[in-house]
């Protein structure tokens, strides 16, 4: 269908053709070529497979009422979205790429990616330990160094002592752990998970330890800092640590029942999973994967531990090496009332991001973790 601004167009030409000096001619046949090429980009982006929209649809239908599953597949660097809503006991289609969830822990791939643009720029070395950087002293002199807590590999806790209560309230469950909560988990109630460097165990505490470090030595706050590096440089206009910039946009977090839920405030720790963002703007960050000029971000995908044969960590992401050799760089995130995945292949240029507002405290949120491999599968 042609866009409305290119009936306009035509219109307009239609009505003064004949009175048109020869360059003001040229002018407009040339934009009309740019609408047009505009007007057919516009309709490629929602050109998914049977295929996929079938599996997208599926997981929704076991949902409740206003959940939603943004989509966004990348084929071979070319980015088509989808988006479905449960509503009236119906799956709906609809238009969600600018529509804005949390993305809990995706966002400690922005973390590393900071402290990789640290490194490239002669900041720091991965091996350099955090301690000065703190302002105080770890409880008996522990040293950890950025690369162990962009690996997880620091031998911190995943939780700091304050936040590990069996009994802790998760309506927002972070909102209170402010500087001095972190200056006395860490210097008197510290217990270690394992000697740093010697063990690879999920650490929100590490990362947002990380993002808080890195925030020191700019001066500057996370969400200063990740705006400016990150999501200004790459034009990702709807993500963000402040939720009240995109009010409008936000979708309303769900549980398992349907009912609404309290957002996550991450405070101090931002930096493990404060972020919210769209798939239109993650599809962005994706893309620019595949410049192999960027240091950067190519830092962050270097393998720097490895668990097993078929999986390391690089700063912040899980690589994953598939049975036909292709290599998939994954992470996972979830809050109170929101679950998300995205994964990439740089080699061949494809990608999956899944958005959705169902808690990740549920037993839904499997099924969009499930999600994203399963259309990456369609990719090859």
């Amino acid at each position: 269908m042609v866009s409305y601004i290119m009936v306009t167009f035509l219109i307009a030409i239609s009505l003064n053709v004949s009175n048109m000096p020869g360059k003001n001619m040229y002018i407009l046949i040339l934009g009309l070529l740019v609408l047009t090429k505009i007007d057919a980009q516009n309709k490629q982006t929602d050109q998914i497979t049977k295929e996929q929209s079938e599996l997208i649809k599926e997981q929704l239908e076991a949902f409740p009422e206003k959940a939603q599953l943004a989509v966004a597949i990348i084929d071979n660097g070319s980015v088509n979205y989808y988006g479905v809503l449960r509503k009236q006991d119906e799956v709906q289609v609809v238009v969600n790429r600018d529509s804005v969830f949390e993305i809990g822990s995706i966002t400690k791939v922005f973390t590393a990616t900071l402290l990789a643009d640290f490194v490239v720029n002669g900041k720091v070395d991965l091996d350099d330990t955090i301690n000065g950087y703190l302002g105080f002293t770890l409880k008996d002199d522990v040293q950890i160094t950025f690369k162990q807590l962009a690996t997880h590999t620091s031998g911190l806790p995943r939780l700091p002592k304050s936040l590990s209560s069996p009994t802790l309230d998760l309506t927002n469950p972070y909102k209170t752990f402010d500087r001095e909560r972190l200056k006395e988990d860490l210097s008197v109630h510290l217990k270690m998970s394992s000697t740093p460097g010697t063990k690879s165990e999920y650490s929100n505490l590490g990362v947002g330890l990380l993002g808080f470090v890195l925030g020191e030595m700019e001066g500057a706050s996370y969400g200063e800092l990740v705006t400016g590096k990150i999501f200004d440089r790459f034009q990702m206009t709807h993500t963000t640590t402040n939720r009240s910039t995109v009010k409008d946009k936000l979708v309303k977090g769900l549980n398992d029942d349907g009912e609404e839920v309290s957002q996550w405030d991450l405070a101090i720790l931002m930096g493990a999973g404060g972020v919210v963002s769209t798939t239109a703007d993650l599809a962005k960050f994706a893309l620019a994967q595949f410049d192999e000029a960027n240091a950067s971000l190519a830092l962050t995908r270097k393998p720097h531990y490895k668990a097993t044969e078929s999986f390391s960590t690089g700063l912040a992401w899980g690589i994953v090496k598939q049975d036909a050799d292709a290599v998939w760089y994954w992470h996972n995130g979830g809050t109170g009332g929101y679950s998300a995945s995205m994964i990439i292949d740089v080699e061949n240029k494809n990608g999956v991001i899944v958005l959705s507002n169902i808690s990740a405290l549920g037993k839904l949120t499997k099924k969009v973790m499930d999600l994203s491999p399963e259309l990456m599968k369609t990719l090859e």
